[in-house]
């Protein structure tokens, strides 16, 4: 791991992070969950936020997938995915679901502002994102998909999304 400069768990927590939050709305697979975490350890995300049904650490199977990226990334558990939003706007966060909706702004098309804050919202693996927490976000962003299928796995989503915001924010064009 030395040859990798790999952080430390102690080191990755004292490590300036990308203000980004994720928030994983009633996310049933636990692999998923994992691999969300794993995803924001290497990108360097402030937190996640696990709401509703989302299992929480410790967990066997959140572990198998995080490899224990949910031992560096903090996060905390809201019941109400809603609660998460509000709270997220208090703090100043501009919250956007990922999500295929009317008015969605294509990733691509996306810029966020220099020392913007934003919360970015996952949804159900088959539901999606509640449309009651669509209704409280400042937006939406939408993946450009071209194939037969009409959505990304979760884990998938979050992982091209995550690194988009990165590399926009760290100027890595």
């Amino acid at each position: 791991m030395e040859e990798l400069n790999r952080l430390s768990v102690e080191e990755f927590r004292q490590t300036g992070k990308l203000p980004v939050v994720v928030v994983l709305d009633n996310i049933r697979s636990c692999h998923n969950t994992g691999s969300v975490f794993r995803t924001s350890d290497a990108l360097l995300i402030e937190r996640i936020f696990l709401c509703g049904i989302t299992a929480t650490p410790p967990n066997k199977e959140i572990h198998k997938t995080a490899l224990d990226a949910e031992k560096s990334v903090s996060w905390s558990y809201i019941e109400d995915t809603g609660e998460a939003v509000v709270r997220l706007k208090a703090e100043g966060y501009r919250v956007l679901a990922v999500e295929q909706v009317q008015n969605s702004i294509s990733l691509p098309a996306f810029h966020p502002q220099p020392g913007e804050k934003i919360a970015l919202i996952f949804g159900n693996e088959v539901k999606g994102v509640q449309q009651k927490v669509i209704d409280l976000c400042d937006g939406a962003l939408e993946i450009p998909q071209f194939g037969t299928k009409h959505s990304f796995n979760v884990s998938v989503s979050a992982g091209i999304v995550l690194w988009e915001i990165f590399r926009k924010i760290s100027n890595l064009e």
